[in-house]
């Protein structure tokens, strides 16, 4: 139902190993893009997955970081460790310089990890879905929404169909309102004819290889607003101070202060979830546990809420 799509930085997948039984549990599906060189988070991740009885897809030909030109040592990972283990799937990521060729033999390279095409800026989607032929009703498609819309869809019909779609709005931190919609692809996907729904969570599409100095701190957090027919939302938690790049720590108070004001006030529509509790325990501890640390709250806030609503 629920594929969040994951760039494998630390704290992503540290937030995949905290939230694999919740995930199991949901039916939720990440979708892995390793940008690390080192595989060792992913294996960790991964394995956490497998042990929650879960599933994961994994993307073997990965677009950024440090696998970009040669994703070899992904799927020699999930040869060695992970076949046979049902739940692990490779992904092939679809971008605008693949060929027809190239995605099948990957696909034909992948079979034993029932390969998934993710696509995103491919640009021949009719003509491989017609070199699929029959073969096509037993594939899973991921889509980019933002370069896929439903007439290319349309040429999958008849496959799993899952719908990405990027609900944060990327800009500087002193620049983000209070709050704003987030989505409701939770809620129509279906009515697009798809069989699941995913996004980018807190982080947003774009691929950074490292922030800079953060002159604004920020705390995202999504929630299901009831009162907007079950939109999702999200509040952005800002720091008061905005024009020094110092002082992360005296920000991520000011910015804490204010998501504490919001949640005593009893109608934030918040869930209580894990990050919540912790979130109430750094203020009362007054302690910064660093921006990845905050992040990784942020996300596992995101996978808990929607895990609550569709229980």
């Amino acid at each position: 139902m629920y594929h969040p799509y994951f760039r494998g930085k630390q704290f992503e997948l540290i937030t995949i190993r905290e939230t694999a039984s919740v995930m199991a549990e949901a039916g939720f599906v990440p979708i892995i893009e390793p940008v690390k060189e080192t595989l060792n988070g992913l294996d960790r991740a991964l394995t956490a997955v497998c042990e929650a009885d879960g599933a994961a897809i994994v993307i073997v030909n990965p677009y950024h970081g440090d696998h970009a030109e040669d994703g070899a040592g992904i799927s020699t990972l999930l040869k060695t460790k992970y076949l046979g283990k049902g739940g692990i799937s490779a992904g092939i990521l679809l971008k605008e310089h693949m060929s027809r060729e190239d995605a099948l033999a990957c696909f034909d390279a992948h079979q034993d990890h029932s390969p998934v095409f993710v696509h995103a800026g491919f640009a021949e989607g009719k003509g491989l879905a017609e070199d699929l032929g029959p073969v096509l009703q037993n594939t899973q498609h991921v889509f980019f929404e933002k370069y896929c819309g439903a007439l290319y869809r349309k040429h999958y019909r008849g496959s799993r169909r899952i719908l990405l779609r990027d609900g944060f709005e990327r800009r500087r931190n002193a620049d983000h309102p209070p709050m704003e919609p987030f989505s409701e692809l939770h809620l129509t996907f279906q009515d697009d004819g798809m069989d699941g729904f995913g996004d980018f969570l807190i982080v947003g599409d774009d691929f950074t290889e490292g922030g800079g100095p953060a002159y604004a701190v920020a705390i995202h957090l999504t929630f299901i607003n009831g009162d907007k027919d079950d939109v999702m939302y999200i509040y952005h938690f800002v720091s008061d101070t905005k024009d020094t790049p110092t002082d992360p720590a005296g920000k991520f108070a000011q910015a804490l202060a204010k998501l504490i004001i919001k949640l005593d006030t009893g109608s934030s529509c918040l869930e209580a979830t894990s990050s919540i509790a912790e979130f109430r325990g750094l203020n009362t501890k007054s302690h910064f546990p660093g921006l990845g640390q905050v992040k990784k709250l942020s996300m596992i806030h995101h996978i808990e809420t929607l895990a609550r609503y569709f229980a």
